[in-house]
């Protein structure tokens, strides 16, 4: 590849394995996603599984469902940080090598003493290590963690991408420990070695880690690597404007699922939140893809709408294919630790989505809205409902019987039918539509008795019926 060529944009997500897959990182992992998928670029997964005792495969397990659910796929395998740890040490070797980093003898006790020194005398607690540049004939024989050396005067310079320029001064950055006195590398080196061997050119993570850039900027000078791009974003905060927490609600990706939401809804909902293309709210994955870019994500946090987050998914609810949204009615159940659906059901529900997707802004919506093709005689009425099949109703269902026996089974003729019969009784079409409500679905709030009528079919439609005026 010639030096004119740009490398290929490359982008990773790199959750820790300790707990469910926050929304604020699965936001994390859609922008990557879009700003490698929109420049045909790569997509990484790595599990920063370091913490071997907060990881667990529960979480690992957790994590890729989240994923998956919100359709985003990664290229290649899942990297997982702890089986590279070899070459993270081989790499805090090097750097002692090049005299980038040094061997520092000192205990948890003396740095302690240190610091409880410098409070007292009203000095900076960063740790200054006595071995930073002590004469290797002085070394002793004992344990020791390879410091890396960072520059003590002048300024370390961030130019992200979203935050602008940002200048951390350099008496502000301590000599961070790269590899420990057992030999295991710490994370903030790991991340810096992993996405240099990923060849990652551009790090779209949360502002919560803008200060760590500071220090691990200092590896990539260390060793002679080319320094990516950096894009803080900011963090997701609640209704009120404070830190997103459980006490807002959901915050686990998959709870999201078991709530009933599209996963192109909630795409386009976090795509949103925090970044703008104009004035668009609602759009598609191939226009996000277009559309995104660094520089339309806002510096200050975003705030979680449940409201907005309910229309964002209706609208794609109503706009899916009805195919589509069988399988995921199915997971959603699923997620949701619900009764799966029967082939019948499933037929049922796929003849009424046409006409019940169409104002439903989550699947639990949607599948209220369709409960007369799922359900089965006899009937379970509702308060409301069975108050409404009251003697005069009954007998007028009685006389739609024999028009509905031989009607052709077309929208026009069960119109017409009904039509017919209110007429004869003096009454409108709407006196009725409530009765009929009541005996097809045992409720009084439904679809058009029409739609549910041309689902049912003439046999169930005439038995129903017959259930409440036998």
């Amino acid at each position: 590849m010639s030096s004119s060529t740009p490398a290929p944009v490359v982008t990773r997500f790199a959750p820790s394995p300790t707990g469910y897959l926050h929304i604020g990182g699965a936001r994390t992992a859609l922008f990557n996603w879009l700003y490698a998928r929109g420049r045909g670029g790569k997509f990484l997964l790595r599990i920063e599984d370091t913490d071997r005792e907060r990881s667990t495969p529960e979480a690992t397990a957790a994590i890729l469902r989240g994923l998956e659910w919100l359709g985003l796929d990664w290229d290649g395998e899942a990297i997982s940080q702890f089986a590279r740890r070899e070459r993270h040490a081989e790499v805090a070797r090097e750097m002692l090598a090049r005299g980038a980093a040094y061997k520092c003898f000192s205990t948890q006790q003396e740095i302690e003493a240190f610091r409880e020194a410098a409070r007292a005398d009203g000095r900076s607690t960063l740790f200054q290590s006595p071995w930073r540049d002590a004469d290797p004939a002085s070394h002793p024989d004992a344990p020791f963690v390879i410091r890396l050396k960072a520059p003590r005067e002048g300024a370390t310079v961030i130019e992200d991408a979203v935050q602008g320029t940002v200048t951390f001064g350099n008496d502000q950055i301590d000599d961070m420990v790269c590899l420990r006195s057992d030999g295991t590398p710490t994370y903030m080196h790991a991340v810096v070695v992993d996405d240099h061997d990923m060849a990652v050119t551009h790090i779209i993570r949360g502002d919560d880690h803008l200060t760590n850039a500071a220090r691990q900027v200092q590896i990539y000078r260390a060793m002679g690597w080319p320094v990516p791009v950096f894009a803080h974003i900011p963090l997701i905060h609640g209704p009120d404007g404070k830190k997103l927490s459980k006490r807002h609600g959901a915050v686990g990706l998959e709870e999201y699922q078991a709530m009933g939401y599209p996963a192109a809804g909630m795409r386009n909902y976090l795509t949103r939140l925090g970044w703008s293309h104009g004035d668009d709210e609602l759009f598609d994955d191939a226009q996000a893809r277009d559309w995104f870019d660094l520089p339309g994500i806002g510096r200050a946090p975003a705030r979680l709408d449940f409201k907005k987050l309910e229309s964002v998914s209706g609208y794609h609810i109503a706009r899916a294919d009805d195919a589509d949204l069988l399988p995921e009615i199915a997971a959603y159940l699923a997620a949701a630790g619900k009764p799966a659906l029967s082939a019948t059901q499933r037929e049922g529900l796929r003849q009424a989505l046409p006409f019940t997707k169409e104002r439903a802004k989550t699947f639990p919506e949607l599948l209220e809205k369709a409960h007369f093709a799922l359900t089965t005689r006899p009937l379970e009425l509702e308060p409301k409902a069975a108050a409404a099949l009251d003697s005069a109703a009954r007998e007028l269902l009685r006389d739609l019987t024999p028009h509905l026996q031989n009607a052709s089974w077309t929208r026009e003729a069960l119109e017409a039918s009904a039509a017919t019969v209110a007429e004869a009784h003096g009454l409108g079409l709407g006196k009725l539509a409530g009765p009929l409500r009541a005996a097809l679905a045992g409720r009084i709030v439904t679809p058009s008795v029409f739609d549910m009528m041309l689902v049912l079919g003439r046999d169930e439609t005439l038995a129903r019926i017959g259930d409440q005026v036998a």
